[in-house]
């Protein structure tokens, strides 16, 4: 017993004086830029707790609700306009990330094939081209009322189908991929959907997870195309609700005697929590694909 623990010992890396400092105000470093980034967060949470007067008059740093009060939350949550924005907001977050990740990946996998495909190669140039040059809000506008989109769910889920940026990380994580694999599909009679649906995707997992988390998070934060181009406003989504609520509360605080000209203040950060709350639930499920997935991207160009 004796040997082994000397043993063990032995083998523990003697760090020297100079690696042990630098260690030390490493973690010093990383626990003050872990500050600078949490505690935002932790604000915005006791502001939404706090008394709207309390919260106004507080100075300095908050570290607990200023008068615990949950009035601004009874007044977000008892708009049944929230649950109807929830509604449509996980609609479009699910079918639009779906019709999203579908065009991707089919779009990815062709220009990332080296087949003899005539015009390949400018098709591709045009679909960069897209990323730096695009039409404006009025044609766009215009395009979508001569569709026929204007004040339908389609006009939020189809103008964005596709995001080319995610487009060219999904067709550099396919090229990664050896092409023996899809050569030894092909030998086998593998037609072109099953080599991408049976090798190029369980292969760029990883990949997918993380596109589903960037248009999923854009689906859930957008409101803009919904201003523009909805009118019925049970098709809102929550961020435009939660929008018009805060601008009406900020309005009416003024008015109503029964409530506190400052309530707006709390308003608006009782609304940041309920949009933001269950992004910040599903990211710890795709966190472990998040650094993969971008790292399987960045191998080849």
């Amino acid at each position: 017993m004796a040997k082994q623990k000397k043993a063990v010992v032995s083998n523990v890396i003697r760090r020297s004086k100079g690696e042990q400092i630098f260690n030390v105000f490493n973690i010093i470093i990383m626990l003050f830029m872990l500050f600078i980034c949490a505690y935002p967060f932790w604000y915005v949470i006791c502001a939404s707790f706090s008394n709207a007067d309390a919260l106004v008059v507080s100075e300095g740093m908050l570290w607990l609700p200023a008068k615990f009060d949950l009035t601004a939350y009874n007044r977000v949550l008892q708009d049944n306009r929230i649950w109807m924005g929830y509604g449509n907001t996980l609609i479009y977050v699910f079918v639009g990330t779906f019709i999203q990740i579908i065009m991707t990946v089919l779009s990815a996998y062709f220009v990332s094939r080296q087949y003899d495909v005539p015009g390949k190669k400018f098709i591709m140039i045009m679909i960069v081209f897209t990323m730096y040059f695009q039409a404006g809000m009025i044609p766009g506008f215009l395009n979508i009322q001569d569709l026929g989109l204007y004040d339908t769910r389609w006009a939020i889920l189809l103008p964005g189908a596709i995001s080319t940026f995610n487009m060219v990380i999904m067709r550099t994580a396919m090229l990664s991929i050896d092409a023996s694999m899809e050569e030894s599909a092909q030998l086998d009679g593998a037609s072109q959907f099953t080599i991408l649906f049976k090798i190029m995707v369980p292969l760029t997992k990883a990949t997918i997870a993380v596109l589903i988390l960037y248009y999923g998070v854009a689906h859930w934060n957008s409101w803009f195309n919904a201003m523009v181009y909805l009118q019925d406003t049970s098709k809102y989504p929550l961020q435009l609700w939660l929008r018009q609520i805060l601008i009406m509360n900020e309005m009416s605080a003024t008015t109503d005697g029964n409530d506190s000209p400052m309530l707006g203040e709390s308003i608006r950060y009782a609304n940041i929590v309920v949009a933001t709350l269950p992004i910040l639930c599903l990211y710890p499920f795709l966190q472990k694909y998040f650094v993969k997935g971008m790292m399987v991207g960045a191998v080849k160009g």
